[in-house]
């Protein structure tokens, strides 16, 4: 009887460049754990490969001074708002000194208390000490300061309004919940929100804006400097969302032909092991951190690209529910046969709705895999940006 269910390993791998063939290193990273670690593949395993490396490799990044560009290009310079940025200098800092290189002047509007992913400016206590309504109450950085004083963020130290004004000469920072405040100070507007960016566009566009556009509509083919650049990285779907600080004048964009990528992956993987493995690429996973209240989630999507046995949402039974009520009455032998049985016996019936399947978690498979992926790899010094998921299709009937 198998003992080990579900298990999940990083898999390491040379530090990747740009024009590297990622799915023939991926492949010899699973050979050599095939090798000297004795992993055996199965039908049915799961690779999943950050989008990190695969845009590294495909040489996806752009400058500073390419942002500039699409931001003149599209809104004819001039007074530009933005509207709703993360509070990060990892993801947003970088864009932030490409639009104020790109327009005369740029009236930042961040939301209070926190931003869209939960970074706290300050806590709700303190808006409601003092009487406070983020949505209608519209702080200038004067009065914010005022009521707050200096503040600085409780893992980072870093004070976000000094370090955003700190990017470019003509930047000004309003503090407010309603989108459309920002039409008071520009008619022109960037909606630098993440996921739910189709919201505050719908918003700006019903009061009468001049121009909305999002982060996900900036760079979104090759933009060019003068006749001598070659063009800049893009993604076609998702501009400069998701997008990573790489220098100080550069950043990396998600990943391009992501769906090319897996499909070539897979057939590499059959190639090597004779075993059909499903492949994903995934950006950030989708979990909060309980103690900061911060979603992970500052990528447009949690898997761009995935093969076809990954689609869909699991189909469990909750064993806790089983074993509680139907057949709680029976020896442990009996029951584990009666839970057998009816896993067996769920196959191809949907279990939406029913109460033995209360609990289970209704995500798309592929949001469970990446958030799986990205717990194991992490963002740091591990060196395994591919992971590599045994197992997780398989269920208690299973021998």
């Amino acid at each position: 009887m198998r003992v080990i269910g579900t298990r999940a390993l990083g898999l390491r791998t040379p530090i990747i460049r740009e024009s590297d063939d990622l799915a023939a290193i991926i492949c010899q990273s699973v050979k050599d754990a095939m090798e000297h670690e004795k992993v055996r593949i199965n039908d049915g395993d799961i690779i999943g490969i950050t989008e990190a490396v695969l845009a590294r490799s495909q040489g996806n990044y752009a400058s500073v001074d390419h942002i500039a560009a699409d931001v003149r290009e599209k809104f004819s310079g001039g007074h530009v708002g933005v509207v709703f940025p993360i509070l990060s200098r990892n993801r947003f800092a970088m864009l932030l000194r490409g639009i104020a290189r790109g327009a005369e002047k740029v009236t930042v509007q961040l939301s209070y208390p926190a931003d869209e992913v939960g970074n706290q400016l300050i806590s709700w206590e303190d808006v409601d000490d003092r009487n406070l309504n983020p949505y209608s109450d519209c702080l200038s950085e004067g009065e914010y300061r005022r009521l707050f004083g200096e503040t600085k963020h409780r893992f980072t130290g870093i004070d976000y309004i000094s370090y955003y004004k700190s990017l470019g000469g003509n930047i000004e920072i309003i503090l407010c919940a309603d989108p459309k405040r920002i039409l008071e100070y520009a008619d022109q507007v960037i909606a630098a929100d993440i996921h739910t960016r189709a919201r505050t566009k719908r918003a700006l566009a019903a009061a009468r804006a001049k121009k909305v556009s999002g982060l996900d509509e900036l760079l979104t083919k090759p933009v060019k400097i003068d006749e001598a650049d070659p063009g800049s990285g893009y993604n076609e779907l998702y501009g400069l969302l998701g997008s990573n600080k790489a220098t100080e004048d550069h950043v990396k964009l998600f990943p391009r032909d992501c769906d090319a990528f897996v499909q070539k992956m897979q057939n590499a993987l059959r190639e090597l092991t004779g075993k059909t493995v499903e492949v994903l690429v995934y950006g950030d996973g989708g979990f909060k951190d309980p103690v900061g209240g911060i979603w992970e989630l500052a990528d447009p999507v949690i898997a761009p690209a995935f093969t076809a046995g990954l689609k869909g949402t699991p189909n469990e039974l909750k064993l806790k529910f089983l074993a509680d009520n139907d057949f709680a009455g029976l020896s442990r032998d009996e029951a584990r046969e009666a839970i057998e049985r009816a896993i067996r016996a769920k196959a191809g019936r949907d279990q939406m709705g029913k109460m033995e399947s209360e609990g289970t978690t209704p995500r798309q498979l592929t949001d469970l895999l990446g958030s799986l992926c990205d717990l194991v790899s992490g963002s740091g010094d591990k060196g395994t940006p591919a992971v590599l998921i045994q197992g997780y299709f398989d269920n208690y009937a299973m021998k």
